[in-house]
């Protein structure tokens, strides 16, 4: 029987080996490799059509860390709209390794710390599911200070600054902040005791109400600002007479390759999603329709409003809490309320998903999918995230390129050995069992963990200068980190490839 009709059976909750039951299918597998959360999805779950797939990536794309995406560009010297263009650029880039990865789970129906085993073997699979959620517990703790903020605002604006107080010692927060901060982090609670599907009603409804209010935001500012010819004068450093004239393509490649790290984290785990998809067609539009166009359009109403505060207000205010703020009234209750959704639907989907499978993928006969949210939320308290966005330099180019060249290797492998190694064909059955074609040598794939670390290594010199963590270093380091994803993806690939030739597919 062919792979493909294994795993076919499966989907129609026919039991493989034999078995005839989804008790006795988890028995059939080793339990350290398989639990419900893991297993794949069955024809009825999956249910997500193109539009929910496509609402699903509106309602992440609409955040505060988008909203402030191209602020960090126009930081370092770029006009309106070739901020938007670099951004618009690096999620077309980055959709593309989107899809091919989603591919496997449209397919085969597997979440993404279990496709990892195919190439990294059964045990080896927990250290880049590890390293993604990481960085996915930063993430969070980020977004779950943005929607802490934007109930501290909403309070003060209540009781008219009336909670505001002194900052407590080490956490350098007032106690209203951290109690908004743990309020909302609560909040995400509820979703991971509920699941995966618990989040997609809200992300659906939530689409076209969060893109209509932050339409009306740009209708606000170009009604007070007096037109887009004011909000969009800013000129470009980079041209003629510019303090940074002719230095553009020294900035554009480091910028969109940290708008391409933006969504580096999701092009990994897309298939902890797209293994509810209907059919390849339903994630390949989903995707396509719900990603580049809502990030540009998204990032013009952050760079466009935020031009105007200038004319309005005085100043650039690039924190969208801290506008509405400003902004006063009950146009600050209905703004903020709007922006936890927002905040709330990305970080679950983007934030929470991932190392939720993640940390399940280490033990999974003892960890399940809600105590991996609940490990989540742990670290994201933790990490202090107020303390990660400091400056949008260190934003752009510590945070987001140097995670990317952590994850751009891991993208290289899972894309070549998906399709050039296995022509995208999986034993499923065998990724759940240790002493199959995936347990390599004791669970380990030693081709794999070569091709991340020498993918990784280009890119270290670069990221611990800029990082400030060592001294200088010569500019050629400097040059390569500002590719980091795109070498890291393209050494790894090439490298696995080399080492993994005239090895059988699966």
């Amino acid at each position: 029987m062919s792979d493909h009709v294994q795993y076919g059976a499966a989907a129609r909750g026919a039991a493989p080996s034999g078995t005839t039951s989804a008790g006795n299918r988890a028995r059939a597998h080793d339990p350290s490799l398989w639990n419900a959360d893991l297993a794949p999805t069955t024809a009825d779950q999956r249910s997500w059509d193109w539009p929910s797939i496509a609402a699903l990536w509106v309602g992440m794309v609409v955040c505060v860390p988008t909203y402030m995406i191209a602020a960090g560009l126009v930081s370092e010297g770029m006009n309106w709209w070739q901020a938007v263009l670099t951004v618009l650029a690096g999620n077309v880039v980055v959709l593309v390794p989107m899809l091919l990865i989603g591919h496997a789970g449209a397919k085969h129906g597997i979440p993404f710390p279990v496709l990892l085993r195919a190439s990294f073997g059964t045990r080896g699979a927990r250290l880049p599911a590890l390293m993604r959620g990481l960085v996915a517990c930063g993430w969070f703790g980020i977004n779950t200070w943005v929607g802490g903020s934007a109930i501290y605002v909403i309070l003060n604006a209540i009781t008219g600054d009336a909670v505001t107080g002194t900052p407590l010692p080490l956490l350098g927060i007032d106690l209203a902040q951290l109690l908004s901060f743990l309020a909302f982090w609560a909040l995400h609670l509820y979703f991971v005791a509920k699941g995966t599907e618990s989040i997609r009603w809200l992300e659906k409804a939530a689409a076209p109400v969060l893109l209509g209010m932050g339409l009306v935001l740009l209708g606000w500012a170009y009604v007070n600002a007096g037109g887009f010819g004011v909000m969009l004068s800013q000129p470009s450093a980079f041209g003629p007479g510019g303090a940074k004239e002719g230095q553009f393509w020294s900035a554009f490649w480091p910028g969109l390759t940290a708008m391409v790290g933006f969504w580096a984290t999701m092009a990994l785990n897309i298939p902890d999603f797209t293994r509810f998809a209907r059919s390849q067609r339903d994630q390949f539009l989903g995707q396509a329709v719900g990603l580049p166009l809502p990030m540009a359009l998204f990032a013009f109403i952050g760079v466009a409003v935020t031009s105007a505060t200038v004319v309005i207000y005085g100043e650039a205010i690039w924190d969208p809490v801290a506008l509405a703020g400003r902004m006063g009234g009950l146009g600050v209750v209905l703004a903020l309320g709007a922006l936890l959704i927002a905040t709330l639907t990305t970080n679950i989907a983007a934030n929470m998903v991932a190392p939720a499978n993640g940390f399940s993928n280490l033990a999974p006969s003892r960890i399940s999918f809600r105590m991996g949210g609940y490990i989540t939320a742990g670290i994201g308290i933790a990490m202090f995230p107020w303390k990660l966005l400091e400056s949008a330099g260190g934003y752009l180019f510590v945070w987001l390129i140097g995670y990317s060249a952590l994850l751009g290797p891991i993208a290289g492998l899972l894309i070549a050995d998906y399709f050039f190694i296995r022509r995208t064909r999986l034993d499923v059955d065998a990724l759940f069992r240790s002493d199959g074609p995936y347990s390599y040598r004791g669970g380990w794939n030693p081709a794999a963990v070569i091709a991340l670390v020498v993918g990784i290594l280009p890119n270290l010199p670069g990221f611990l200068s800029t990082a400030a963590i060592i001294g200088p270093v010569d500019e050629i380091w400097i040059r390569i980190y500002g590719y980091a994803w795109f070498v890291g993806l393209a050494v790894s690939a090439i490298v696995y490839l080399g080492l993994m030739r005239g090895r059988a597919s699966a």
